[in-house]
């Protein structure tokens, strides 16, 4: 069934928000859990890095007179929240995870190292990445590609609420253009706003593809594992 034997899933934290406007909606994390089973199943090892978006965003904070780095350390501790859910939810469907965080929090989760990351998916676990990159001014996307590097991930799968990378949101212009495949270098030029340019710059020195799809659609996490055409691709040029 894979296409890929090992990756890098990124979900934000509003993903899991589902129609609410704050918190997780139990039943699209029971959907996500459903799909990242059966991905695990196959024999794939998986890492997730999770957002904390739908609990608090650090540049929310800022616009409320936090300072920048304490807004972003109030933005990884919403992303444990989120990774503590996630784990309870995939162990209760007998799935063996860890949470791994760039903030200690013994009580909680073990600390990021990178050797005991690997050992763990050797191992079958599903790692779920939480804290960022554990410093300030750095986003969850740039975490993500950073981890997908660490662990020697094939792919980046970032699970967005579109079907793709397109020219403009395509909720509110109904003629943007959807790509199939860019470069780095043409999101990073058409300042496309799929990850931010420093994860993006990350993925193309290293070399490491991205894939955006829809988290929504049914199955579309398995489908994009099995190495179906699904989202849009983005890698060096074709």
């Amino acid at each position: 069934m894979p296409g890929y034997r090992r990756v890098l899933l990124k979900l934000s934290g509003e993903a899991l928000m589902g129609d609410l406007s704050f918190g997780i909606d139990p039943t699209v994390l029971d959907r996500i859990a459903r799909e990242i089973q059966a991905v695990a199943a196959a024999g794939v090892e998986l890492g997730v890095v999770i957002g904390g978006g739908n609990f608090f965003r650090g540049l929310s904070g800022i616009s409320q007179g936090i300072d920048r780095a304490s807004a972003d350390y109030m933005g990884m501790l919403s992303t444990i929240l989120n990774a503590l859910a996630l784990q309870s939810v995939l162990e209760k469907k007998g799935v063996s995870t860890r949470v791994l965080t760039a903030l200690e929090m013994r009580a909680l989760a073990e600390p990021y190292i990178r050797r005991r990351a690997m050992r763990h998916l050797e191992k079958g676990r599903v790692i779920i990445f939480a804290g960022g990159t554990g410093n300030p001014y750095f986003t969850t996307d740039t975490a993500a590609a950073l981890r997908a590097m660490e662990i020697g991930a094939e792919v980046v799968l970032k699970a967005t609420k579109v079907d793709g990378i397109y020219s403009d949101d395509p909720r509110k212009n109904q003629n943007a253009e959807r790509f199939v495949e860019l470069t780095y270098l043409e999101v990073l030029e058409k300042k496309l706003k799929v990850m931010d340019s420093t994860a993006v710059s990350l993925c193309m020195d290293n070399n490491l593809p991205i894939i955006v799809f829809d988290l929504y659609a049914p199955d579309n996490i398995v489908r994009v594992v099995r190495g179906e055409p699904v989202g849009t691709l983005v890698r060096q040029g074709f």
